[in-house]
């Protein structure tokens, strides 16, 4: 037994956490640009380090930030990274190179620095319909097809499957376009 325990003293418990460290556990940690530079000059590349990014990385990454916009295009980022003459560019290269193309565009390095430090993790984030998806619509619309096509679908647009591709004779010994087949009673031939 403690002396504590003993004397009937105790010491005080420790406080709870106060507000501000439970808001801090709760954030996301902070990623700095420097840590989506390595990650992004992986991305796609299973070979790369992380020490060196290609011109297409880098294009993907500012359009992930959405920095490439209407005041900076592929085209300006693509001038200004062959300035290097290399296929990959360092990490020093890389600012000096955003360096660049801020002061050309006229545009503010550390704006651009915050939006591609805070983008996510390098991936596909949107994905859109495109155009061709309203052709495909129109195409596998059953309620416009005409004609043979027509016949391999019913009225809810479901296909018919093998009775809708093939003509299937009736051997009940009617005439083709009978109306009344079955109609006649049984016992009176």
């Amino acid at each position: 037994m403690s002396e504590e325990a003993a004397n009937g003293t105790s010491t005080p418990s420790p406080a709870p956490p106060s507000t501000e460290m439970a808001e801090m556990a709760l954030e996301e940690p902070k990623v700095t640009f420097q840590d989506q530079f390595k990650a992004f000059s992986k991305f796609g590349d299973t070979k790369s380090d992380g020490k060196l990014i290609t011109l297409s990385q880098s294009d993907k990454w500012m359009k992930q930030a959405k920095v490439i916009d209407k005041k900076i295009t592929t085209t300006d980022t693509g001038i200004h990274f062959k300035k290097f003459k290399a296929m990959k560019i360092s990490y020093g290269d890389y600012n000096k190179f955003l360096e660049d193309l801020a002061k050309t565009k006229k545009v503010e390095l550390q704006e651009i620095k915050n939006k591609m430090a805070s983008c996510g993790a390098p991936g596909v984030i949107q994905v859109s319909a495109g155009k061709a998806a309203s052709a495909v619509e129109r195409l596998t619309d059953t309620s416009k097809y005409t004609g043979s096509h027509k016949e391999r679908f019913d009225a809810s647009g479901k296909g018919k499957g093998i009775a809708g591709r093939k003509n299937i004779v009736d051997d009940s010994g009617y005439v083709t376009g009978y109306q009344n087949k079955d109609t006649y009673p049984e016992g009176q031939q």
